[in-house]
Parts: structure tokens; sequence; C-alpha cells
């Protein structure tokens, strides 16, 4: 009789838990509900900002160029007609200056035409009207004369990062020149609160380089850079770009650094800065 009751209770057990196994599955007990973490919203990417060159010359991709022998050759020459061309008109005032000299020094009048090309290059290179036409001429021979090209050249590749800078490529302008005017080039993304300053955008390449000739030309920063030459002018030496890059130091506020790295570019690129050929 025992056995018999005990054989039903294992039976009613052993039936509760398999039902209780097949139904449980299906029932939702609210005390053991897993509450989820309410979904983080996902921050939108930034849009990129591609911005459109504020000029229409045909610049060269120089930052698809992987070998370094043929980026260097391909931004040289793109940069060197400029820079030879800008020279050449330098050179050219340069000696009607000489010219204007030698007569000032006999004590004959200039000519007309001379005297208006005088009036226009004292306006031009920032020199007193008031004094006499000798001491014009003399301090305008300070200032009108060329900068040897390789010096162009590696400062150009040197500040625009070989052709590939946002401000080289959007403003052509391959040597960090800045401007004051609002709207008159780029803003410097990392320009410090309260700086009122631009990058300057040019139309062209001649017009940058121009720019840059005559800003170390007249600009008060660089009056060493024009002692040297004119010193070596005086002493009929030749104007060696490796001593006119120690009048540079105003340039960057790494100042002898700068230098240093100026000239260790043009040793390092002596092959490329003798001709616009490619090796």
């Amino acid at each position: 009789m025992m056995r018999s009751v005990l054989r039903k209770i294992f039976f009613v057990a052993g039936a509760a838990v398999v039902a209780g196994a097949l139904v449980r599955p299906f029932i939702v007990e609210p005390d053991f509900v897993e509450e989820l973490p309410a979904p983080v919203p996902e921050t939108p990417p930034k849009p990129v900002v591609i911005e459109k060159p504020l000029h229409n010359v045909a610049l060269p991709d120089f930052a698809t160029i992987l070998d370094v022998k043929q980026k260097k050759a391909a931004f040289f020459n793109f940069i060197r007609p400029a820079v030879e061309s800008n020279n050449a008109k330098i050179l050219a005032n340069r000696l009607a200056l000489e010219d204007m000299l030698a007569t000032v020094s006999l004590g004959e009048p200039l000519m007309p035409g001379q005297e208006q090309q005088l009036a226009t290059l004292v306006g031009k290179y920032r020199v007193s009207a008031k004094i006499s036409q000798m001491q014009q001429l003399h301090q305008l021979l300070v200032k009108v004369d060329e900068i040897p090209t390789p010096l162009v050249l590696v400062q150009a590749a040197n500040e625009s990062a070989w052709g590939t800078s946002r401000f080289a490529r959007i403003g052509l302008n391959f040597f960090g020149i800045w401007c004051y005017k609002p709207g008159c080039g780029m803003v410097p993304r990392s320009r410090n609160s309260g700086a009122k300053h631009e990058v300057e955008a040019f139309q062209s390449v001649d017009t940058a380089v121009y720019r840059y000739l005559h800003n170390i030309n007249t600009n008060n920063a660089y009056s060493v850079f024009r002692s040297i030459r004119q010193q070596l002018r005086e002493q009929e030496q030749p104007l060696v770009p490796e001593v006119l890059a120690m009048g540079l130091l105003p340039y960057s506020e790494r100042g002898s650094d700068y230098v240093l790295e100026i000239s260790d570019m043009l040793r390092h690129n002596s092959q490329y800065l003798k001709s616009s050929t490619a090796p």
C-alpha cells in the first residue's frame, strides 16, 4: 500500500515538473524582466568640407606623385618660370637705375621718361620722395635687386610642403604670405583667438612670386638680407643663396633652425635647382 502511494506521489510530481518545463518558457514573470539600457543616439559624422580653389590655375596634384625625384623636379619646374620672369623684370629696373645714377653723378639731368620711372620706383619700393635723386637712387639700388632662383624655389617648397599645403592648393600661396583685409585670403584653422590675419590668396603663380619678391625687397624685417646682398654686389661677388639665407631669420618663428633647414634643402636639392629639366 505504502509503495503504491509513493509511486502515485512521484508520478504526480514528475508530471508537474515536465508540465512546468513545457509551460514556463511561455510565461512572462514581471519580477525577472531584464531592463535594457536606453539606446545612445549616434553622433552624426562631421561633414567633409571640400574647399574650392580660389583661382583658375591648373595646379598639378603634387601629392599623387609618389616618386620623390619626380615630385621635386615637377614642383621646381612649375614654379621656376614665374621666378625667372619676375627676377628679369627686377634686373631690368636695376639696370635703368644704374644708368640714372651714372647720369646724376655727372651732374646731368634725367630724361623725362627716367624721371617718371624713378618716381614710380620710389613709390613702389617705399623710398622717401623728399630726399635728393642721388639718395633715392642709392636706396633703390639696395632694394631693387634679384633674389637667386634656387633660394626662392627652396623656400616655396619648404613653405608649401612641396605644393601640397592647403594654402598652396586653394590660394596659390607657396610662401605663407599674410594679409590683413577681411576676405583677402584663407583663414588659418589654427589661428589664435583675436587674430585677424589671413593667408593671402592669389590668382596666378606669377602674382604669388611677385608678392614674395617684393616683400623681401621692401619689408623692414629683411633689411639684413638686403644689406648682405648689397655687400656682395659691392665686392663683385655672386649672390650665393646659402649666404643670403642668413638674412631670412625673421621669416619664421623658428629663426636659426629655419635658416639651417633652408640651407640643407639648398644643398640636398642642388641637382634639381640647376635647370628646369627633369632628372
